[in-house]
């Protein structure tokens, strides 16, 4: 693993793409690095899991909502909703939106707790979304998803949102745009502009998980994902996004978290894994 120090840089002072954070993790997604046995079976575990927790809470209300919102958007070649028929397609996004809301309501899939709270787990529909939907291998899907907790566990530990407020899906977007960046074999410019696309239209408070605590506590990752993909898409099409996201002097950390004297410590592992 490396650490990287992160800070904010005044705009007077230009921060090459390299040395952004969003560059780094980008950097990861794309390194086709050698799969770990043990992180490839704990990755089919997770899908089982997600999938038992979907299953277990169909009927609830804000899932019902969610599916309904779904079935508005069929696609021929798109991806399968849980408690639908397998033979009937939607698009990507809106079979993200709905199975990511059914793995959260219950709150049942997996936690990971370092200087901010995650459910890795929320990760899962958005990449297998598209995965169906652009007919990726179960091996694409598999590097995908360890790419996409690799880099939310890695954010988890770093930043801590939760000190202000912010909710945590914002570690989420980033990596679920990682992840689709590795299972469909995007260049390294693609996945930066994608994960800073992601990270500036994930930003909210933790007010949802607050007083009246309503169903968007269940919609919330759902959310992320779907605009998650909606970045990459994006992105894909040769679009930018504010930079550098995290860095900036009117960035993410600069407004948002610890201020323009900010200072973290973020590992991600070496390129190939090393």
């Amino acid at each position: 693993m490396i650490i990287h120090n992160i800070k904010v840089y005044p705009s007077k002072i230009y921060l090459p793409k390299k040395k952004q954070l969003a560059w780094k993790i980008a950097e990861i997604a794309t390194d086709n690095a050698k799969l770990n046995n043990n992180a490839i079976e704990m990755a089919i575990n997770r899908i089982i899991d997600n999938a038992a927790v979907a299953v277990a809470s169909l009927n609830r209300k804000s899932v019902v909502t969610s599916r309904e919102m779904a079935l508005k958007h069929p696609r021929k070649n798109g991806a399968t909703i849980f408690g639908v028929s397998s033979k009937k397609l939607f698009d990507s996004e809106w079979s993200a939106w709905t199975n990511g809301t059914a793995v959260r309501e219950l709150d049942f899939h997996d936690t990971f707790l370092a200087a901010d709270y995650s459910h890795p787990g929320d990760n899962i529909p958005a990449l297998l979304a598209v995965a169906q939907q652009k007919n990726r291998s179960g091996l694409d899907l598999l590097k995908g998803i360890i790419t996409a907790y690799e880099v939310q566990v890695n954010l988890v530990k770093g930043i801590c949102l939760h000190k202000h407020k912010v909710d945590h899906i914002a570690h989420l977007g980033p990596s679920v745009a990682a992840g689709i960046g590795t299972m469909l074999k995007l260049n390294t410019e693609t996945v930066y502009q994608s994960i800073q696309q992601a990270l500036h239209t994930t930003i909210s408070t933790r007010q949802s998980r607050k007083g009246e605590i309503s169903s968007w506590k269940a919609f919330a990752p759902a959310h992320a994902g779907k605009l998650a993909i909606e970045a990459v898409d994006r992105a894909m099409r040769g679009e930018g996004a504010p930079s550098p996201i995290y860095e900036g002097e009117d960035s993410v950390i600069a407004r948002i978290l610890d201020g323009k004297k900010a200072k973290y410590k973020v590992p991600l592992p070496k390129k190939k894994g090393a």
